[in-house]
């Protein structure tokens, strides 16, 4: 999978229009907008997922007002923003394509990501109170420019232990799906803070060598 091509980063997700809609930024007199889609799970549970959107894909088009499943490709991206005195690593799905599913029969995967990328920073492992195996890993995906975005991902089970002995520097590919995360933080005042994460939930993964040969973990866990 090529760097530096919108192939080491896809994303296809469809759901419905879930609010938010806010003015983002303009490029070159094109105006971009923010919005939150939600997106269901395999389970009973939904993903709450932030979109970027160009004007020009939803000219004509009153999603506030859309009661049928959207249709998203295009990629996850970061960039850091300053917040509350610090810099925060902000993700949202950039929109290349976007379309409405009028015909409401059941998408049988409504949420998926694949990432070719370089590990940038130290697996973390770590079991649950429940005893799962969890790695955390941060990749970092090139884009055109001389950009890059920075994707944090989730292991699990036997690709947790995996990930574990992965070493910064090494080109992995990842397929999965983002997910929504829900946490509580506590200030320095004793308040505590409802905060939202959002991150790529693994369920396959390849370590690519030099000569573009791969190791291959494909354990299918699903965390729903």
């Amino acid at each position: 999978m090529a760097q530096g091509t919108t192939n080491a980063n896809t994303v296809s997700v469809v759901g419905k229009y879930y609010g938010g809609f806010e003015f983002s930024h303009k490029v070159y007199g094109e105006g971009f907008y923010n919005f939150k889609l939600i997106v269901p799970r395999l389970s009973d549970y939904s993903d709450i997922l932030p979109v970027t959107v160009s004007e020009r894909l939803i000219y004509g088009t009153e999603l506030e007002s859309c009661r049928h499943n959207l249709v998203i490709q295009g990629q996850l991206r970061s960039y850091n923003k300053f917040v509350d005195g610090s810099n925060r690593l902000i993700l949202t799905i950039f929109a290349r394509d976007l379309s409405i599913l009028e015909d409401q029969e059941e998408v049988k995967n409504p949420n998926q990501i694949a990432l070719d990328g370089y590990i940038c920073k130290s697996p973390l492992y770590r079991t649950t109170p429940f005893g799962r195996e969890i790695t955390d890993i941060l990749v970092a995906v090139n884009r055109s420019y001389g950009k890059s975005d920075y994707i944090p991902c989730i292991a699990w089970g036997r690709n947790a232990r995996f990930s574990e002995k992965l070493r910064i520097g090494d080109r992995i590919r990842i397929w999965g799906r983002i997910q929504s995360r829900e946490y509580q933080k506590k200030q320095y005042g004793g308040e505590v803070l409802n905060k939202v994460a959002y991150e790529v939930s693994i369920s396959k993964m390849e370590r690519v060598n030099e000569n573009n040969r791969t190791d291959n973990n494909q354990g299918v866990e699903d965390c729903s």
